[in-house]
């Protein structure tokens, strides 16, 4: 399925500032060995030896990026290149381990659209679970309530528990109640598909409308023309870190002859 959009650069509202800035930033993971065998606890104590040494995985390194009111970022990469890793540190999610992080204006991400389920409570329950994460109000709740439900057209099925759903219905009601929100600074990871082809179409236009009424916008995709339509910069990243960083159509096809190089050698 393929959407037209319109140039997001164009007739774009300007709110009050927004700003993104990293300065040097690492993250490191520190991994560590979950099970250890009985056997291999004793005798490792008996020689004195530590019983797992930790591996550390530094999945951002010298990162820096500045992202000014009215910009909209892509992130493009491999798998494993850091592009979720980089949005959920914008997030709050990740704290950097080195580097410096300052962001003005309020956080709205759509990473995780699954996050805070409750399968034994009903449909309208879980918009207040859901929307709460979110730091919404009750009464922002209440008073989106009524929009989320006709958006996600599940009708008397909100009146069950979300465990009677099927997948697509629990896809539809979290991106509902995930997208009624007024973003300032929006994080995107992927642009997904719920439901059937009509109600992915009608979910995608909503995802443009929110992009252009956030402040700022980052995404991270693979859908490089999906990028290239809703983008004014791209940041190319690669083994955590950014490899090239500029205008869309010079960085996704640097990164396109890129992977194509890759594929002919493998």
């Amino acid at each position: 399925m393929r959407v037209n959009f319109p140039n997001a650069s164009h007739n774009r509202k300007v709110g009050p500032m927004a700003s993104i800035s990293l300065q040097n930033v690492d993250l490191d993971f520190t991994v560590r060995r979950s099970h250890v065998s009985l056997k291999e606890f004793f005798v490792r104590r008996f020689q004195g030896k530590p019983l797992v040494k930790p591996r550390v995985v530094q999945a951002l390194a010298d990162v820096n990026l500045d992202v000014r009111n009215g910009q909209r970022i892509g992130i493009v990469g491999h798998n494993g290149a850091g592009k979720s890793t980089l949005l959920r540190l914008l997030a709050g999610v990740y704290v950097p381990s080195r580097g410096d992080v300052g962001i003005e204006g309020r956080v709205s991400s759509l990473l995780d659209i699954g996050l805070g389920v409750e399968p034994d409570a009903t449909g309208w329950d879980n918009m207040f679970y859901r929307g709460y994460l979110q730091r919404q109000t009750p009464d922002e709740l209440r008073r989106l309530s009524g929009e989320i439900a006709e958006f996600s057209e599940l009708g008397d099925f909100l009146d069950l528990p979300v465990r009677c759903y099927s997948s697509g219905m629990i896809v539809r009601l979290m991106f509902s109640i995930a997208t009624a929100i007024e973003p300032e600074i929006l994080l995107v990871d992927e642009v997904f598909g719920a439901g059937d082809i009509a109600f992915q179409e009608k979910a995608i236009r909503r995802m443009f409308e929110m992009v252009e009424r956030a402040r700022i916008m980052v995404m991270a995709s693979h859908d490089l023309n999906l990028v290239r339509q809703l983008c004014d910069t791209v940041v190319w990243m690669d083994h955590g870190r950014v490899r090239m960083q500029g205008s869309p159509d010079v960085v996704t096809k640097a990164y396109e002859d890129f992977m194509h190089k890759l594929s002919e050698a493998a």
